[in-house]
């Protein structure tokens, strides 16, 4: 077996992608800007046995930042999938217990060999059909569920796997006069931060949701994978959210609803229009993604109004080097002033980086 890691404007990135269904997270350009976003370095490793490859992009951390005291974070990384559904892809031939293992060994140990104490990794849901097969039990840990649409059915299926009330609401905009259509995002760049940051103010989001100018910018130079719809209203924007297309899917990216909007209800006939223009395209899903975790998650029930089709979510979480795991957990949880075996058992992944 032959495994490699390389950066971002190494050939053998976009050559393995032309042999393998991929997705938008996979593509360079945009693991390079989410690694700039994240101060992380793009990389991606490469398993092959003939016709057997394992391909999964990354981002690679520095640690030192965390505990600027410490000496021993000074040397150590990690990993983390870029933001988004990437996961790991494998070849057809690649899909065989034997060569799958042996590969993830490979990149456990090449990981550790380069400093890297651990890998985040966020599985593809529609991409990761038969895997948990190929690995030991448990050696992905299930998270949730996330909602697509199946643009295969026919208009009238579409609606008929709409719940009752997004049915009458989408109905409802339409009346009112509320209009969807899709824009040219680069001109709709403030536009759209407007909408998005109220909408992340109003929920009180994490900082990690706030993107700059420049990120959106940036994203607005893949006019072919990056598109943005917006509902209007008597000439104001009401909602709007991007969205990415590769390989026959359309993923929803980040969107909002402008607050004086909110009690109408938009972004349902915005998700209703994208899937018909998704479908008009030629694509095989619209994927609506996940929630926010928890026993009572509105997110996740909001988007199963739209379809029944649901996959699993799942993450990859492995210890590279327990030795240096273990000391900068150490170090987290005296920060907390919590016993280390406190914050080995939260679900946080890796524990060092769990919030104070």
């Amino acid at each position: 077996m032959d495994v490699a890691h390389f950066e971002i404007d190494d050939p053998r990135w976009r050559d393995a992608l032309s042999r393998l269904r991929h997705d938008f997270y996979h593509l360079p350009e945009y693991v390079r800007l989410d690694a700039g976003w994240n101060h992380a370095q793009p990389r991606a490793f490469l398993a092959t046995a003939g016709s057997a490859e394992l391909f999964i992009p990354y981002l690679l951390r520095r640690c030192d930042g965390l505990f600027p005291e410490a000496s021993v974070a000074g040397n150590v990384c990690d990993v983390v999938s870029p933001y988004g559904y990437p996961g790991l892809l494998l070849s057809d031939a690649g899909r065989e217990p034997a060569f799958a293992r042996e590969a993830m060994q490979r990149l456990s140990e090449t990981l550790r060999e380069q400093g890297v104490c651990s890998a985040f990794f966020r599985m593809h849901p529609l991409l990761s059909d038969g895997l948990p097969e190929l690995f030991p039990e448990n050696f992905f840990t299930a998270s949730s569920e996330t909602v697509a649409m199946d643009l295969t059915l026919d208009e009238a299926q579409l609606w008929k796997g709409i719940r009752d009330g997004h049915q009458w609401t989408i109905n409802k905009c339409r009346k009112l006069g509320f209009e969807a259509l899709m824009v040219p995002f680069r001109e709709y760049i403030v536009r759209f931060m407007e909408i998005y940051e109220e909408t992340m103010d109003r929920v009180q989001a994490r900082d990690s949701y706030y993107f700059g100018r420049e990120y959106f910018a940036k994203l607005a130079e893949m006019p072919e994978r990056v598109h943005c719809c917006v509902v209007e209203f008597e000439g104001q924007q009401a909602a709007a959210c991007v969205f990415f297309e590769c390989g026959g899917i359309v993923q929803a990216h980040l969107g909002g609803t402008k607050s004086e909007f909110l009690n109408k209800s938009p972004f349902h006939l915005l998700l209703h229009y994208v899937a018909g223009w998704a479908k008009s395209r030629g694509n095989r899903y619209l994927h609506l993604g996940g929630g926010v975790g928890g026993s009572n998650d509105r997110l996740l029930h909001f988007k199963r109004g739209f379809s029944p089709l649901l996959f699993p979510f799942s993450t990859l979480r492995l210890v590279t080097d327990e030795e240096k795991y273990r000391e900068l957990t150490t170090l987290r949880a005296q920060a907390a002033n919590v016993p280390v075996e406190e914050f080995l058992r939260r679900d946080f992944f890796p524990a060092y980086r769990a919030p104070l």
